[in-house]
């Protein structure tokens, strides 16, 4: 027997276990048509947030889906070796203990890593096993392991060898806290409202007296410039062009060029250029041919190439430095402040700084015109598609990618150094020397490069280093081309495209065939969650109060294409309670004796209830099926939601009472196995999105029965299924049963009272209708009869319309009129206030200017239910108005 209260904490961990040591997560052999999905490799430092929830759970509904229509479905898990976050992390330890990874020395360094990732990484695999993700764990894979590493020294020497990765001298955005490089994902722009922006006056070469104006946020970069630029139709400056300014502090000569980028609307129009130190100023430094003078190292303290007055200084004691000498020579025109947005690392919060520096670069530019092709041809597609123009965006604006690192943790370039600085790419030292050896004519020492890959360059790789590149594995020619990629747009850049552009050039073919962009969970204000703001909600926190379907049917159930997530827990117990409910019919099954029937077909069904239920169960599941097959994660829940509770619990469990509670016959027999079998398709269609209560109540219903739910076939059901005269009978009588309860509520019809209902203008298939359910009709309205009329109708009645027949309902003596009137008319006036109020304020441009995008959104909804009540409240006083 099934136990009373649903408590999936007594069963998930114990499902999950079996499907895991049963194999049931593994790709099906024997034939079948292959589909595949790439977990994003979460990184091993992590922890389960709700876009790693949202993202697993999408693709665990995928997965099983593929799997129960009987593709070989592999989905591909695995974990990204997280550079700095890693590093960090051990740094961290290390300080602690008092000590730091340069005593340590490299090797012993690696070695503490790895130990640190045997013991402590990789929580957020046993966090994904608690949400019921069902890769095939048995196939994990780590950016770092032996295979994987094979892979990235193999793509580098490669495209080193055929010109595409190089060394260059260039901007970077420098961490200094961290000493390393670090990619733009992990620039986090902060706003600084209390900023300043300084007015300078720049003096004129050989015109004394005479001076530019240039304005600044950051005073200390001056140092570094090389030029002031103004705009070439800027006529203010039209005679300075071609003209040098003297840089105060300096004395360094200037030239004043012209160019687009200054904007004549910004400040005076005219700027100052440091390429060393800006993006910007670097491109236009290139335009025109100027001098790179980088003044900071890389701690970003003042160097050696600024005066000597303010060398070894950190930058922002170098700013208060170089204010007080310029205000000491009267050169600040003005101070104004100034909002602007400030450079932070993610991880070590120091400001970012541009910093110029040799690094190792991959000519993103030529690997991209094929990746943009095949976009454009249609052999990738983006869902929504929408995201198509982000991912053209960047393309076609594609800069160098910068992969090299200054960290130790990684995969260290396969670069050598001779005595002289020749480099020497190889596959291992041993090739590198023998390169050495051709290049010098005798034996030299070497060096390796200190640095290590960008993590995105390892993970660039992911679609096929994972399936057993570079050899021709069974699994790499299986699931290559990938079907599907779910991820978020955050890193359409970073990751998707790098995954295209590197997947075409190695493979030949596409990484994938359908990119799925997901929403991103907010507040349910529409809030993004932030540690600073208090309103994270932690996943795992909901999974032990909740349960882990209930969370994972929410993130599907609101997962609608190209609108982002509001999260509010409230959401979560309604679908605990939807968990409940099928709990609780599947112990009405249990009591009532409905269990599977083998060989049940439910094209034979006879009864006219049964006829339209397994008709039901055909549409709901031809609505979950192509739902899913669109990518419709909303609508797919939505679907098998309704039916599971609507249709399912609330009317059919109803209509087959009395005869589940009658005498023994066919039709009783009928009904169990109708029951049992509706039950079953439930479970079957629920599984990918609620694996744990489906699977359980699937064991225990039948325990005798072989097999799996996670292995069972998906109800694929026979159009045919059903009857067209069954459904719209008992329709008709759903829709009469629930006006009916409107209007008891809407009058305020005591619950206990028995009231009479007269169908007046029936068709005789409408009155026949009326004659084969007035038990149930009558069970339902809380009717003390049902009877079809042609006479005169009441006083004191209330009428509504149902098809062709007058529905009436005789009132007098159930409740005061005048009463109820007043009582309505009361109602409808606050309603109607209430309507009036959030119009004018919705009406209000200041209000929606000046409001966050939650509480306008808020004010909407509630005028939509101030409308809908304002309706409903019409229509009860039209009822009544007669009388």
């Amino acid at each position: 027997m099934l136990e009373k209260t649903y408590r999936p904490a007594d069963f998930e961990g114990r499902l999950y276990d079996f499907w895991e040591e049963s194999g049931g997560f593994a790709g099906r052999s024997g034939g079948a048509e292959p589909w595949c999905v790439m977990m994003p490799p979460p990184n091993v430092t992590g922890s389960l947030h709700m876009g790693h929830a949202l993202n697993n759970t999408l693709q665990d509904v995928l997965t099983r889906y593929r799997r129960k229509t009987g593709r070989n479905a592999l989905w591909q898990p695995g974990m990204d070796h997280a550079g700095i976050a890693t590093q960090m992390v051990v740094e961290r330890q290390l300080a602690e203990e008092g000590t730091d990874r340069r005593a340590l020395g490299r090797e012993a360094f690696i070695d503490r890593v790895w130990s640190w990732k045997a013991e402590s990484g990789g929580a957020i695999g046993r966090q994904l096993r608690r949400l019921g993700a069902s890769p095939d764990w048995a196939r994990e894979r780590f950016t770092m392991d032996e295979g994987l590493s094979r892979a990235v020294i193999e793509v580098f020497v490669t495209l080193y060898r055929q010109g595409l990765i190089y060394r260059d001298k260039r901007l970077v955005n420098w961490d200094p806290a961290l000493g390393t490089a670090i990619s733009d994902l992990e620039v986090e722009q902060r706003e600084m409202k209390d900023g300043k922006l300084w007015h300078v006056r720049y003096p004129i070469a050989g015109r004394p007296g005479a001076h530019i104006v240039v304005a600044t946020t950051r005073p200390e970069t001056m140092l570094g410039d090389t030029a002031v630029a103004v705009h070439p139709k800027d006529p203010r400056y039209r005679g300075l062009v071609g003209s040098d300014a003297l840089l105060p502090l300096v004395g360094r000569r200037l030239p004043i060029v012209a160019d687009d980028y200054a904007d004549p609307e910004q400040g005076s129009g005219a700027v100052k250029i440091t390429p060393a130190h800006d993006f910007n100023d670097f491109e236009v430094g290139r335009r025109h041919d100027l001098a790179i003078v980088n003044v900071f190292d890389a701690q970003a303290r003042i160097n050696e190439n600024a005066p000597e007055a303010y060398r070894g200084l950190d930058r922002m004691e170098a700013r208060k430095r170089v204010l007080a000498d310029l205000e000491a020579q009267d050169l600040i025109e003005r101070v104004e402040p100034h909002v602007h947005t400030v450079p932070h690392g993610d991880r070590s919060g120091a400001v970012i700084e541009p910093w110029l520096t040799d690094q190792w670069y991959v000519d993103a530019e030529t690997l991209a015109k094929p990746a943009i092709e095949a976009v454009e041809t249609g052999r990738i597609r983006f869902v929504p598609r929408r995201w198509e123009n982000t991912y053209f965006e960047w393309m076609r604006n594609i800069q160098p990618w910068c992969i090299s690192r200054q960290l130790w943790w990684g995969h260290r370039i396969p670069a050598w150094y001779g005595p002289d600085g020749h480099v020497f790419v190889a596959a291992t030292e041993a090739e590198a020397a023998e390169q050495a050896a051709k290049h010098y004519g005798r034996t030299e020492p070497l060096m390796q490069d200190e640095d290590v890959l960008d993590t995105w360059f390892s993970s660039g790789l992911w679609p096929f280093s994972t399936l057993g590149w570079p050899e021709r594995t069974g699994a790499l020619q299986t699931y290559y081309p990938n079907s599907d990629l779910i991820t978020g747009f955050d890193i359409i850049f970073f990751w998707v495209a790098r995954m295209v552009m590197l997947g075409m050039h190695f493979m030949g073919d596409v990484p994938f065939r359908t990119v799925y962009i997901h929403a991103l969970v907010r507040d349910e204000k529409g809030q993004k969650m932030s540690k600073s703001k208090g309103n994270v909600i932690d996943p795992l926190a909901l999974i032990d109060k909740y349960g882990a379907d209930a969370l994972r049917f929410t993130l599907a159930a609101m997962e609608a294409q190209g609108r982002d997530i509001k999260l509010a827990e409230s959401r979560v117990a309604g679908y605990r309670n939807f968990a409940t409910k099928l709990w609780n019919a599947a112990r009405f099954c249990e009591a009532n004796g409905c269990a599977p029937v083998a060989g049940f077909d439910p094209a034979q069904v006879e009864g006219r209830v049964n006829r339209w239920i397994v008709g039901e169960a055909a549409q709901a599941a031809h609505e979950a099926t192509q739902a899913l097959d669109t990518y419709r994660f909303d609508a797919a829940a939505g679907a098998v939601y309704r039916f599971t509770w609507d249709v399912f619990c609330d009317w059919y469990l109803e209509f087959s009472k009395p005869v589940l509670s009658g005498p023994d016959g066919a039709a009783k027999d009928e009904t169990r196995a109708t029951c049992a079998w509706v039950l079953d398709t439930i479970l079957g269609l629920l599984h990918p999105f609620m694996p744990f209560v489906t699977e359980e109540l699937w064991g225990r219903i039948d325990e005798a029965r072989a097999g799996t739910l996670i292995t069972a076939p998906w109800p694929a059901l026979d159009d045919g299924i059903g009857d067209a005269d069954a459904a719209r009978e008992m329709d008709w009588v759903v829709r009469l049963v629930t006006q009916v309860r409107a209007v008891r509520a809407e009058m305020n019809v005591p619950a206990g009272a028995r009231i009479a209902l007269a169908l007046r203008g029936a068709v005789p298939e409408t009155a026949a209708r009326l004659g084969r359910h007035r038990d149930v009709i009558e069970r339902l309205a809380r009717l003390s009869e049902a009877e079809t009329t042609d006479g005169e109708i009441p006083s004191g009645s209330v009428q509504m319309m149902l098809d062709e027949a007058t529905v009436v309902l005789p009132l007098a003596g159930v409740i005061e009129f005048d009463k109820e009137r007043a009582r309505l008319d009361r109602e409808l006036g606050k309603v109607g206030k209430e309507r009036a109020r959030l119009e004018s304020k919705l009406g209000n441009e200041q209000f929606l200017a000046r409001a966050p995008d939650h509480v306008v959104e808020e004010q909407r909804v509630r005028l939509g239910e101030a409308c809908t009540a304002e309706a409903r409240l019409r229509a009860a006083l039209e009822r009544i108005a007669a009388n």
